[in-house]
């Protein structure tokens, strides 16, 4: 797989995706594949990969089978799932010095709650390197070992709310991707920074804006507003449950804890929403605002 930055200038005969950036340009034959792909991006801490196992898990309930893949040097995006933290691909290619061939399956792939199976990319060591890379190479195993022919649903869990050329790399395999925010300002901020990002890789890949997950909110009002300004709407609303931390703490999904009426009502929930995704939508031609108009409309008259 060969991934270069290319800058604008040298970009002939394609779009720019943003003007004056330097984008990650991945293998164009690298293709998922049948599979429908989401990525969730939001603000860093604003439950993600509780969003994303969750969502995993629910699409498992619905019969399909999942691939769920961490963008985070973290790797903790499927430890709910899998109860451990597992290893990264790049940790195992440093392994066997880059020689991707020697590779297994179960070197790189678990199999988590579910049946829901587990990769994490993991990124390059703080300061070097491009996250970008390491996606390329995650998809490039998961394809040379067959994992992606009967899959049916692929979720990213992207780091943060990075949206430089390599951590927007899975924009370039998604077809819809899915911002969790909270509501509040500093959520939403990012989240319209997203909505930028996405709209630049839009010109010249597949992925949509599919919607809005609001996280850890009890009130919508603030995200509301904002949604109502820029053409994006919300898909699923999880408040935020003591059962949610504490399923975390017991590194368990939620379809795992002790039932209750209130949990009952957030995996209700997370099944709709899979549904709904599964199904499909219109994307949403969603058009960010200005930083400082963002301070302007948020808040209390």
């Amino acid at each position: 797989m060969n991934v270069v930055n290319i800058p604008v200038s040298e970009m002939k005969g394609r779009r720019p995706d943003g003007e004056g950036s330097v984008q990650v340009q991945l293998d164009p034959d690298l293709k998922i594949g049948k599979a429908k792909v989401f990525a969730v991006y939001g603000k860093g801490g604003i439950g993600k990969s509780t969003t994303s196992s969750n969502l995993s898990v629910a699409f498992s309930k619905l019969g399909k089978r999942v691939i769920q893949i961490g963008c985070d040097p973290k790797h903790d995006s499927t430890f709910t799932l899998t109860k451990k933290l597992m290893p990264t691909v790049i940790d195992v290619l440093e392994k066997v010095d880059f020689h991707s061939e020697e590779l297994r399956v179960e070197d790189f792939v678990y199999e988590g709650y579910n049946g829901v199976m587990c990769v994490e990319a993991g990124g390059p060591p703080a300061g070097t390197g491009c996250g970008g890379y390491v996606v390329g190479q995650t998809v490039k195993l998961l394809k040379e070992h067959h994992l992606l022919d009967d899959t049916d649903v692929v979720i990213f869990d992207v780091l943060g709310d990075v949206v430089c050329g390599g951590f927007a790399a899975p924009l370039q395999h998604a077809d819809r991707a899915l911002i969790v925010t909270a509501n509040d300002f500093d959520s939403i901020f990012a989240m319209n920074r997203i909505v930028q990002a996405i709209g630049a890789k839009a010109k010249n890949y597949n992925v949509r804006l599919g919607g809005v997950i609001a996280n850890r909110s009890a009130a919508t009002d603030q995200i509301d507003k904002f949604n109502d300004k820029v053409g994006l709407k919300t898909m699923a609303h999880f408040p935020d449950l003591d059962v949610i931390r504490r399923s975390r703490l017991k590194k368990s999904t939620l379809f795992e804890m002790e039932q209750s009426p209130e949990l009952d009502k957030v995996q209700q929930e997370y099944l709709r929403l899979a549904a709904a995704l599964w199904a499909g939508s219109d994307p949403l031609p969603a058009i960010p605002m200005k930083d400082r108009d963002i301070f302007d409309l948020l808040g209390f008259d």
